[in-house]
């Protein structure tokens, strides 16, 4: 690409904004993270140090443990059935999902019973997944979406998987909520600007927190088609499902789209492709999409406080006490970054959430 020649995404985007006109947020966002071709999840690695964000099980290998021994100790409440589909969807590197299998080896029986689907539409992930998870000898599949994962019971993990999923939003005005969306200026720049005619029967449809919006309000929505996937699969096939993500525990109003590249905020209209756009996950929507077909709900909760009902402070002990000299104090910061609150710290942005079979009772670290 010369310098003066265009990125080939952001000459795509342009393209469909002169042929079709304003291009809805979500279409923006899908076609900047998975364009077959030049989208973000398709072309890198993003994870880590090296990569634009660390997620936890990046930080810390406690994590995955925990992670791998709740869902152990779902599958005992399950009756201990002899097949069971541990899921993930969006893996990253498939370090959780490692983490997580090497810790369910302390329990025998589930170890054995264990298939693995991992959920991924990214070939470089995947790849990435595969050479992780190599050395772990349970079965193995791939797939591009939860509808291709077969029925049966499941335990279904989910790790900031729904913070990058498109989302709609719309802007209150005096005529009604009008879909934003990303235009070009008279300069040639990507911005945001609104449908002209208003959203049909969006008012009606709103959560009461946000029916008394105000003009120039924002509300942002996901469709609700893989909560209920979800909520299905464990209500009629038995099960769990495990919500970590960093967001909100009710609905409400706010601008929430945001892009991270190399560790920093960027402008989500710069760079189409280049960067990672995300948005917060609305739990309440999440909770009565799944509840609403049949699933039982537990929380939403802090993260650190989840991790801390599983142990976390104990493994901690645990692994310091094994440390080489010098360790224990990174030991100490995984501690921190993974339950602490503040800046930095994961332990009370990011909320967990559990999708259940009624059956079950209250899920692991979910008592009362």
């Amino acid at each position: 690409m010369t310098a003066n020649e265009e990125p080939p995404l952001e000459a795509e985007i342009r393209r469909l904004i002169s042929v079709a006109g304003p291009m809805p947020i979500a279409q923006y966002m899908a076609t900047c993270l998975c364009h077959p071709v030049h989208g973000y999840y398709m072309t890198r690695d993003p994870f880590g140090a090296a990569g634009d964000f660390i997620t936890a099980p990046e930080i810390s290998q406690m994590f995955g443990e925990l992670i791998g021994l709740w869902a152990a100790a779902v599958w005992k409440k399950m009756g201990s059935p002899e097949n069971i589909r541990l899921i993930e969807l969006g893996p990253g590197r498939g370090t959780m999902m490692a983490d997580a299998l090497r810790a369910a080896k302390v329990v025998p029986g589930f170890y054995a019973a264990i298939v693995a689907h991992l959920v991924e539409v990214s070939p470089t992930l995947q790849q990435m997944q595969q050479k992780t998870l190599e050395p772990l000898d349970v079965p193995k599949m791939w797939h591009q979406t939860l509808d291709e994962v077969p029925d049966g019971p499941a335990i279904i993990l989910a790790n900031e998987f729904f913070d990058a999923l498109p989302v709609h939003q719309a802007i209150k005005q005096d005529d009604g909520w009008h879909e934003r969306a990303v235009t070009v200026d008279s300069e040639g720049d990507f911005i945001l600007g609104a449908m002209m005619q208003p959203l049909p029967h969006l008012e009606r449809l709103l959560p009461p927190r946000v029916r008394n919006a105000l003009p120039g309000d924002i509300f942002e929505w996901r469709t609700d088609s893989i909560a209920l996937e979800i909520g299905r699969r464990v209500a009629r096939d038995g099960g769990a499902a495990l919500v970590i993500d960093y967001g909100h525990m009710h609905s409400e109003v706010g601008d929430t789209v945001q892009a991270v590249g190399e560790h920093a905020y960027a402008n989500p209209l710069v760079s189409p492709g280049q960067v990672d756009l995300t948005a917060h996950v609305d739990f309440e929507s999440i909770a009565n999409a799944a509840e609403s077909i049949g699933a039982r709900i537990g929380g939403p909760m802090q993260q650190g406080e989840f991790l801390r009902r599983l142990g976390i402070e104990t493994r901690a002990a645990s692994l310091k006490a094994k440390a080489q000299p010098g360790k224990a104090s990174e030991i100490d910061g995984q501690l921190e970054r993974l339950t602490g609150e503040g800046a930095r710290r994961m332990g009370m942005l990011f909320k967990v959430l559990a999708i259940g079979d009624p059956k079950l009772g209250p899920l692991p670290g979910f008592d009362p």
